[in-house]
C-alpha cells in the first residue's frame, strides 16, 4: 500500500497523493552553456525524464537559466548552494522547483525571503540532508546515523513550516544504500510532504544501478516515495533508464516491460540484440505488457503462457505468442514491428471499450 503524501504541483507535474512517481535527473553540462544543455534537457525529457535539475552557481547561470526556459516545456529545478540571491532570480525567471540547504543559505530572513518569492511564483521547495554534508552537530547528539540525518531533513522542513510555507519537498540520501533505505523509512513516518528517494553519490554505473535498485527498490516496495533519481556518475541519460526499469520492476510504471531469457547453448537467435531492437520500438509505449523475448522452443511455451505476448527465436525467424496462443511467425526482421502493431491493436480495442463504456 503506498503512503499517501500531500499533492506538490512542479509545473504540469503532481506528484504525492495518487500520482505515480515521477523520474527525475540532472544535466552535467555547464548550465551557462545553453544550446548544449537544452540538448542534453531535450535527450532525457525523450528517454522519459519527467523533471530535470540544473546547477545554478552564479548570476550567469540565472541568465542562461532564462534563455533555457523558454526553450523546454520540461519542469526545470534550480540547484541552489550558499547564495539565497539565485534561488530568487531563478524563481522569478520561471523555474518549476528550486532545492535549497536552509543551513548554507545562512541568516533566517535569507530564507525567509527564499519562501516569500516561491510563495508569490507557485514554486515548491526541497529540503533535505545528506550524510556528506550534514552537520556535524547531528552526528555528535544522535548514536545512530539515520536519526541524524532525519532530524537535520525535519528541523530544515520545520524551518518552512514556521515562515508559512508548505509547499515543500524532502529528501534523505547518503552514498551508503542501507542508511538512505532506513532514514527514509524513518522519515516517511514523520512527515506527509512527498519524498525525493536517491542513493547519492552511488558511484559508476554497476555500483550505481545496484546500490540504488536495492534501496529505491526496497522503498517503493513499501509505498514510500515520490520521486526518484538514479545517481550515476557519468552520462545522466543512463540514470532515466534506470529509473525506467527500476519503476517496471516494482510495478510502478504504466509502460511496456520487456523481458529476455538469460540465453544457454538451445538458444536459436541473438537474444540479447533482439531485446534491445524491441525495446527501442515498443519501450516508450504506454500500456502496461509484459512482452517476452525467448531464444528457444523450450523456454519460449512458458513465457508465452506469462507474458501477454512472447516471441521466441528460431533460425529462420521469431514465432509469435498472444494470451499463450500461438498467432504469427515472422521473419528475424519483423519482430519488433510485429509486435508493436499487437501492442497498438490493443490499445486500440481498450480505448474503443472505454469509449462503448463512456457514451
Amino acid at each position: 500500500m503506498r503512503k499517501k503524501t500531500k499533492i506538490v504541483k512542479i509545473s504540469n507535474v503532481l506528484i504525492g497523493g495518487d500520482n505515480p512517481i515521477a523520474i527525475q535527473s540532472m544535466t552535467n553540462t555547464d548550465t551557462k552553456d545553453v544550446q548544449r544543455t537544452v540538448r542534453q534537457i531535450k535527450t532525457l525529457e525523450k528517454a522519459g525524464c519527467e523533471i530535470v535539475r540544473l546547477s545554478v552557481y552564479d548570476f550567469e547561470c540565472v541568465e542562461a537559466l532564462k534563455e533555457i526556459r523558454k526553450m523546454t516545456d520540461v519542469p526545470l529545478v534550480a540547484d541552489i548552494h550558499f547564495d539565497y540571491r539565485l534561488a530568487i532570480e531563478s524563481i522569478k525567471v520561471g523555474v518549476d522547483k528550486v532545492r535549497i540547504n536552509p543551513g548554507n543559505i545562512g541568516a533566517k530572513w535569507k530564507v525567509k525571503d527564499v519562501a516569500r518569492a516561491a510563495a508569490e511564483h507557485g514554486v515548491p521547495i526541497r529540503v533535505g540532508a545528506n550524510m556528506g554534508s550534514i552537520d556535524p552537530e547531528y552526528l555528535l547528539r544522535y548514536r545512530d546515523r539515520t536519526d541524524a540525518l532525519v532530524a537535520s531533513a525535519m528541523d530544515e522542513v520545520k524551518q518552512l513550516e514556521d515562515l508559512g510555507f508548505d509547499d515543500i519537498v524532502v529528501a534523505v540520501k547518503s552514498s551508503d544504500a542501507v542508511e538512505t533505505l532506513v532514514a527514509n523509512e524513518k522519515i516517511s513516518k514523520l512527515t506527509d510532504h512527498p519524498l525525493h528517494l536517491g542513493v547519492t553519490e552511488a558511484g559508476v554505473y554497476e555500483d550505481a544501478v545496484v546500490k540504488s535498485s536495492f534501496a529505491l527498490g526496497h522503498l517503493i516496495h513499501e509505498g514510500i516515495g515520490d520521486t526518484i533519481r538514479i545517481s550515476i556518475a557519468g552520462d545522466p541519460l543512463r540514470e532515466v533508464q534506470i529509473a525506467r526499469s527500476l519503476l517496471r520492476a516494482t510495478h510502478r510504471s504504466n509502460e511496456v516491460e520487456v523481458i529476455a531469457c538469460p540465453t544457454c547453448a538451445r538458444t536459436q537467435i541473438d537474444v540479447e540484440e533482439l531485446a534491445e531492437r524491441v525495446k527501442d520500438e515498443i519501450g516508450n509505449m504506454k500500456v502496461k505488457l509484459k512482452i517476452a523475448v525467448m531464444g528457444c522452443l523450450v523456454n519460449g511455451i512458458g513465457e508465452a503462457r506469462d507474458a501477454d505476448i512472447a516471441v521466441f527465436g528460431t533460425k529462420s525467424g521469431g514465432v509469435i505468442y498472444e494470451n499463450g496462443k500461438k498467432v504469427d511467425f515472422v521473419s528475424k526482421e519483423e519482430i519488433p514491428k510485429a509486435l508493436k502493431k499487437l501492442i497498438e491493436k490493443r490499445i486500440n480495442e481498450n480505448e474503443e471499450e472505454s469509449d462503448d463504456e463512456n457514451r
